[in-house]
């Protein structure tokens, strides 16, 4: 975090107003959902438009449930995001101003995805705008939820966000985090999630922005029959650094972990993937996949890559696995010779080699929304 500290950033205090068309490119057009725009860390309620929910589904902003005296923040914020061993979740918690709060009740489901769009626009003042988001679902209820980061120009700034998803007894919940700031922003974030029986969370992250960008998730099963399925997508160029630690840990018996992440680099970028699955010895008949796969297309890219599994019980099936290479010459070669041009034949190599992620977002604007980012990044 060296370059991180070379920086005085200034807490964001106040939100600033933005012209709506700095942030409509930005909006998933295909999607009738509901929208929740935080600008500079703070709500921004002339922007949001909250679509019809289900009765007692609540989407709206952090501190407005705080100052409501709402039981389920007093119930679960921070009670998973442990302050006591990480700096910046120390930071968030101590200095918590705004982000989202989303409770879905027992039983209801959220046919459309939730948007969730946070703007940073900090012009010339380094700012540090810290979201807090805390994620409810409810015995047997679905909600999917984008999480979205972006930023209105170059400059410098710091993300430093928390969010914390509970997912009660049989419900669904599929997350979708986008993170395209400022090339020279840092993004630092901490996701955990609490799962109890036979509950299935998603997570889909895709990254490309960001001088520094920092991701810690960490998932655990409180009982049986739950899934958690973990992928992830980072592009980055110049001299970006992404770094991804995740932690799924298999207490109980009967539980499924999937988890996929793949990188694209070039230049002189560098990534870092430490993953670790966790078996503990009560937690027989667990089903844990694990992998990394990089392409790297220039010399001078780096990739560290660390997929760990420790296994304490005896009746399970796990792997993982790692691989770092370039593009296939071979492939280009019979691409090139079906008349298919330089840079567009590396575009297809690379749109496929990032599909697995792709296809398994189940929200279809979302999926094309990605795709265009590929295809703007390497076409």
């Amino acid at each position: 975090i060296s370059s991180l500290l070379k920086h005085n950033f200034v807490p964001s205090s106040n939100k600033v107003p933005i012209e709506k068309e700095l942030f409509k490119k930005n909006l998933l057009d295909e999607l009738e959902h509901s929208l929740l725009v935080f600008v500079n860390g703070h709500i921004a309620d002339e922007h949001s438009d909250i679509k019809n929910l289900p009765d007692g589904v609540i989407v709206g902003s952090l501190s407005e449930s705080i100052k409501n005296n709402s039981p389920l923040i007093e119930k679960h914020f921070a009670k998973y995001a442990h302050h006591q061993t990480n700096i910046f979740t120390a930071l968030s918690t101590s200095y918590t101003n705004d982000g989202a709060f989303v409770s879905v009740p027992d039983g209801k489901i959220v046919e459309d995805p939730i948007h969730l769009l946070f703007i940073t626009d900090s012009k010339d003042t380094k700012l540090l705008v810290q979201p807090r988001n805390l994620f409810i679902a409810g015995k047997n209820s679905q909600v999917s939820i984008i999480e979205h980061y972006v930023s209105t120009d170059k400059s410098v700034y710091f993300t430093n966000t928390v969010t914390e998803i509970v997912a009660d007894k049989g419900s669904v919940i599929n997350h979708i985090k986008l993170q395209e700031e400022s090339r020279n922003a840092f993004h630092i974030a901490r996701m955990e999630v609490d799962q109890e029986r036979s509950s299935n969370v998603s997570s889909h992250s895709i990254s490309i922005g960001g001088e520094l960008t920092r991701n810690d998730f960490n998932s655990g099963f409180n009982d049986e029959g739950s899934e958690c399925t973990l992928n992830g997508l980072y592009m980055i160029e110049g001299t970006q650094l992404f770094d991804a630690h995740t932690l799924i840990d298999h207490a109980m018996p009967h539980c499924t972990s999937h988890e996929h992440y793949k990188g694209i680099l070039t230049d002189k970028s560098r990534g870092v993937f430490n993953g670790k699955v966790i078996v503990r010895p009560d937690a027989q008949k667990t089903n844990a996949f694990q992998e990394n796969n990089n392409i790297l297309l220039s010399n001078e890219a780096l990739i560290n890559t660390k997929p760990q599994l420790e296994i304490f019980a005896d009746d399970v099936k796990c792997s993982h696995g790692a691989t770092i290479g370039q593009l296939d010459e071979e492939a280009r070669f019979y691409l090139k010779s079906r008349g298919i041009g330089e840079e567009a034949s590396r575009a297809i190599l690379l749109h496929a080699f990032a599909s697995d992620v792709i296809t398994s977002i189940k929200t279809e604007s979302v999926r094309n929304y990605i795709e265009k980012i590929i295809s703007d990044r390497f076409n």
